[in-house]
C-alpha cells in the first residue's frame, strides 16, 4: 500500500531486511530507524532522480543524500550545468529527502556510510564509474551494504540535453499532423515505441500508478490557506523551487496548488521549441517538490472564476516574470485581481528555462 508516496512501516521493514513476522524482537530493535544513503551529481535534477529517491526512501525511514562538488564532477565527468549551491538546494526541495550532505565524496565508501550511521546505500541499476574506470560502489557492494532501485525509463540528463540541442524551432508546427496524433495516442501504452514527432527522442510513458506514487494524497485542512500558482514549470529548476518556496512562505499553513498548462498552450505563449518536457513529465517534476500539495494537469491559461471557486482559492501568486495575454488578448489574472487576491512574489531568483538552455549550448 502506498500513502503519500511512501510505503507503510510494515513494507519498509520488509524491504530493508527487518526480521520476519513471528520472530522475537525487542521493542528497541523494532523502533530502530533505518537510515538510507544515496549520492550523486544531481545536475539538472529531473523526475528520474526524484523517482530514485522515492524508491530509496521506501526502503527505510530516514534518507540522507550526498551531493558532489563542482570540482569532483568536473574531474570525473566534466563541468556541471548547475553550481553546487544550486544542486544542494534542488535536492533539499525533493520531498522524500530528509537530509543533504554537501560535498560528498565521488566514490561511496563504508567510511561514509558509517560516518552518517547509514545501514546501506541505494543506487539505480546503471553503473557509475570513476575517471579511471572503477565502479564507484564497488566497496559497499562487496560488503553487502548496497541496494538497487529501478532506473526510470525514458529520461536522463543526457536525454534532456539532447532534446535542447536537437529540437528545431518548427517542431511544434507538427501538432496537427498524423505523427503527432499517433504520438499522443501512444501515451500511457506500456511497451509502445513512443517517440516525439519533433525530435525522435524516446518519451516517458505516464501511468496513473506513477502519479499516485508521486502525489501527496493530502486534502486541504481547516485553517489552510489555499494558494494557486500556474505556469509551464518546464525543466523544473532552482528558479521554480525558489518561487514555490516564496509562495509557501505567504502563509503559516499553506496548501499550494500548481496549475500546469498543456504543451500546446505553453508553445503558444513561449514559442520557439518549448516545452522541452511534456505535460506528463512536468507533472511528476512538480509533484516531487516538497512545497507542492496538488497539481492541476492541463489548467486553463486564464485563472477563471470557476477555477477559483472550485478549489476555494484564497490567494493567487505569480512571480516577477512576464505575464503573456490570453488568446483573445485579455489579462489571464483579471479575476484574481478583481477579487483582490493576486500577489506578486519576488523569489530573488531570475533564472528561467531559457537561461538553462543557454548554459547547455555554452557547455555543449
Amino acid at each position: 500500500m502506498i500513502k503519500n508516496g511512501h510505503h507503510t512501516a510494515n513494507q519498509q521493514g520488509k524491504e530493508a531486511g527487518a526480521a520476519p513476522a513471528g520472530t522475537t524482537c525487542s521493542p528497541e530493535k523494532r523502533r530502530r530507524t533505518i537510515r538510507v544513503w544515496c549520492d550523486g551529481c544531481y545536475d539538472m535534477v529531473h523526475y528520474g532522480h526524484s523517482n530514485q529517491l522515492r524508491q530509496a526512501k521506501a526502503m527505510g525511514d530516514y534518507l540522507i543524500v550526498g551531493v558532489h562538488t563542482d570540482e569532483e564532477i568536473s574531474k570525473h565527468k566534466g563541468p556541471p550545468v548547475f553550481t553546487q549551491a544550486e544542486r544542494y538546494k534542488m535536492v533539499r526541495a525533493i520531498k522524500w529527502v530528509d537530509e543533504v550532505v554537501e560535498g560528498a565524496p565521488y566514490v561511496t565508501t563504508l567510511e561514509t556510510l558509517d560516518k552518517y550511521t547509514c545501514d546501506f546505500c541505494v543506487h539505480g541499476d546503471d553503473i557509475t564509474l570513476t575517471m579511471d574506470g572503477k565502479d564507484t560502489y564497488d566497496e559497499v557492494k562487496r560488503s553487502g551494504r548496497y541496494r538497487e532501485c529501478k532506473r526510470t525509463q525514458g529520461v536522463s540528463t543526457t536525454d534532456l540535453v539532447g532534446r535542447m540541442l536537437l529540437m528545431t524551432k518548427a517542431h511544434h508546427s507538427n501538432i496537427g499532423n498524423s505523427d503527432y496524433q499517433q504520438y499522443t495516442d501512444n501515451f500511457g501504452k506500456q511497451g509502445s515505441q513512443c517517440h516525439s514527432p519533433w525530435t525522435g527522442v524516446s518519451q516517458f510513458l505516464q501511468t496513473s500508478r506513477k502519479i499516485i506514487q508521486f502525489a501527496s494524497g493530502k486534502e486541504p485542512q481547516p485553517g489552510d490557506t489555499i494558494i494557486y500558482v500556474a505556469g509551464a514549470f518546464d525543466l523544473f529548476h532552482i528558479g521554480h523551487v525558489d518561487f514555490l518556496e516564496a509562495a509557501h512562505k505567504q502563509s503559516d499553513k499553506p496548501y499550494i496548488i500548481v496549475g500546469l498548462h498543456f504543451d500546446q498552450e505553453v508553445n503558444r505563449y513561449k514559442g520557439k521549441n518549448y516545452p522541452i518536457m511534456n505535460i506528463h513529465e512536468r507533472t511528476l517534476s512538480v509533484l516531487a517538490c516538497r512545497y507542492v500539495s496538488e497539481v492541476v494537469i492541463g489548467a486553463p491559461y486564464a485563472v477563471t472564476r470557476d477555477l477559483l471557486d472550485h478549489f476555494k482559492v484564497d490567494l493567487v501568486c505569480h512571480g516577477k516574470t512576464e505575464v503573456f495575454p490570453d488568446k483573445d488578448g485579455s489579462d489571464p489574472y483579471a479575476e484574481p485581481k478583481k477579487r483582490g487576491i493576486l500577489r506578486t512574489v519576488d523569489s530573488g531568483n531570475s533564472l528561467t528555462t531559457d537561461d538553462i538552455v543557454q548554459r547547455i549550448i555554452k557547455n555543449r
